[in-house]
């Protein structure tokens, strides 16, 4: 599972870092930042990205893994309430029903561990695996994704410019 989520999501942030895939590129996805209201929208477009391309390889690798999933836990929760809540639940109609799954995923991931085959397991990072450290980074990422989803979005006039 780990690797599964951990790809998609990286092929997420591959699409809109390089616009592999059909993906938007960086510019165009600063401009769907800016359209969802998000201010300075090159920041939070760098922060999307980095996230879901980052956090996602690393997830893959078992790289730091509480961490890379408390990263995804953060994107996928903006992800699902700030750009596909509106839209209702089936991902036919663009709603949240595929952003949810990949947040359910990083969530398991975040509170079952790596599992096998994890480069954590070569490194000295026991320390993030302990029970404080994995609710800290889940408490911290889903306040972080609170704070974003509830930044005010200008009137219509001001996101067209």
């Amino acid at each position: 599972m780990r690797v599964v989520v951990g790809l998609i999501f990286a092929a997420h942030g591959a699409q809109k870092a390089f616009g592999w895939w059909s993906g938007p590129g960086f510019t165009g996805w600063t401009g769907v930042m800016g359209k969802m209201g998000l201010r300075p929208a090159p920041l939070w477009s760098a922060v999307s990205t980095g996230a879901e391309l980052v956090g996602g390889v690393a997830l893959a690798l078992g790289l730091l893994t509480p961490l890379a999933a408390a990263a995804l836990v953060a994107q996928g929760t903006v992800i699902v309430l700030r750009a596909h809540w509106a839209a209702g639940f089936w991902s036919s109609n663009r709603g949240y029903e595929f952003p949810l799954s990949l947040l359910g995923g990083a969530a398991a991931i975040l509170f079952a561990g790596p599992g096998a085959w994890a480069l954590d397991d070569l490194l000295p990072v026991g320390f993030v695996y302990e029970p404080l450290a994995r609710w800290g980074a889940a408490v911290i990422a889903v306040a972080v994704a609170l704070i974003v989803v509830a930044l005010p979005k200008p009137p219509p006039a001001a996101q067209a410019r």
